[in-house]
């Protein structure tokens, strides 16, 4: 088959599709991955057996620069003639299933991975939603990575349940094991420590993800001070694109930044910080699946998280972690606050946490079905 897989940036196919694009090209299909141009597009070049296509896909509504691109993709597609083409993000997926439906691409598919429109308002919602109903009608089918995202977007009218399937037990592209493996890392702890200069006796509680306000970073600092108030010995350490001081936190949020903050950046090996993580920590406002979770159950780390669409089906609600209201630092710094003094709960937390990612959510078990999916759709369009 000659498949497509576009998102809006690099950076989404790299981090999040890496291994399951392997694993198609491996099964012997042709994949060219789509997206707009950045220095992650060298990360995708760079991947065995894939052409690349860049195509400028704005992320925010841009009339003209939207057009262009529903232009660019409508003569890609028509001149390349994919068997199947699958989108993820919510523009790409937008102007690829307009693209697609006028290219007649037999087989058109997209992923939700989370609602940006659930923290907006007014018009601006109105037309990202718009664009998600768009995408469920011209798509030939769709995917969540969570069941409690398939009941809220067909809630809000966004597609019908007969039209939208969960692949397994939910996520994009599962665990990779053979990475997220705390036995492989050991025998690192202990440099890893020093490098951070975390002192001796200091739990370890860490973030993975953008450091933007809809991730809850604001509440995870400040949850951070009710802790160090206490007098609790703990780092926080936050991995993710974005500088602190880039307006992704308040001024109050940032005035608590303190030494025993550590901001990382973007890794490639957030498995080797996590190896050092006491809890992992996602407070977000919203989420499609909340993977980051699942990488960090597999490294025997229990999270405390937020209970939304999404992180419902990444965490087991006091089996693999504690999920607590979005928005309110109080009630995070008291869950984080009970896994910090509980170290029973905190290591069998983790040990559940990771028997279940080990039993559903390996990425080689979530590929083979994704895989089966195209196959699947594939004859049956032959029929």
């Amino acid at each position: 088959m000659k498949i497509a897989r576009i998102a809006t940036v690099p950076f989404f196919l790299y981090n999040h599709l890496r291994v399951q694009i392997a694993a198609t090209v491996a099964a012997g299909h042709e994949v060219v991955l789509v997206s707009s141009g950045g220095e992650e597009s060298e990360w995708l070049k760079a991947i065995p057996g894939v052409k690349f296509r860049e195509i400028d896909i704005p992320r925010k509504i841009s009339p003209l620069r939207d057009l262009k691109a529903l232009w660019q993709l409508f003569l890609f597609f028509r001149q390349e003639k994919f068997d199947i083409v699958h989108s993820t993000t919510p523009k790409a997926g937008m102007l690829c299933a307009i693209a697609g439906f006028l290219a007649r691409t037999p087989i058109r598919l997209h992923t939700f991975t989370g609602q940006a429109w659930v923290e907006l308002h007014g018009l601006v919602r109105t037309l990202a939603k718009a664009g998600d109903w768009v995408t469920a009608r011209l798509d030939t089918f769709c995917y969540a990575d969570s069941a409690s995202q398939v009941d809220f977007i067909a809630t809000e009218g966004i597609i019908c349940k007969e039209k939208i399937l969960v692949i397994g037990s939910g996520s994009l592209s599962g665990v990779d094991l053979n990475r997220f493996d705390p036995a492989k890392w050991a025998d690192s702890r202990a440099t890893t420590f020093t490098e951070l200069g975390i002192p001796e006796g200091y739990k370890v509680i860490t973030f993975i993800g953008r450091l933007t306000r809809d991730k809850g970073i604001e509440e995870l600092v400040a949850a951070f001070r009710v802790l160090r108030n206490a007098e609790l010995k703990c780092i926080l350490l936050l991995i993710g694109p974005g500088e602190m001081q880039d307006g992704s936190l308040s001024n109050s949020a940032r005035a608590m930044i303190d030494p025993d903050i550590r901001h990382i950046g973007y890794s490639h090996e957030p498995e080797r910080y996590l190896a050092v993580t006491d809890i992992f920590c996602l407070p977000s406002y919203r989420e499609g699946f909340g993977n980051v979770a699942i990488e960090a159950a597999a490294m025997g780390v229990p999270t405390v998280g937020t209970d939304i669409v999404g992180l419902r089906d990444a965490v087991v609600q006091g089996e693999t972690g504690i999920l607590v209201q979005p928005k309110d630092d109080s009630a995070l710094a008291h869950a984080l606050k009970k896994l910090l003094v509980d170290e029973n709960l905190r290591k069998s937390m983790g040990m559940v946490a990771r028997a279940r990612a080990v039993r559903e959510f390996s990425s080689d078990k979530v590929n083979a079905a994704v895989l089966s999916e195209y196959e699947r759709l594939y004859r049956l369009s032959k029929a």
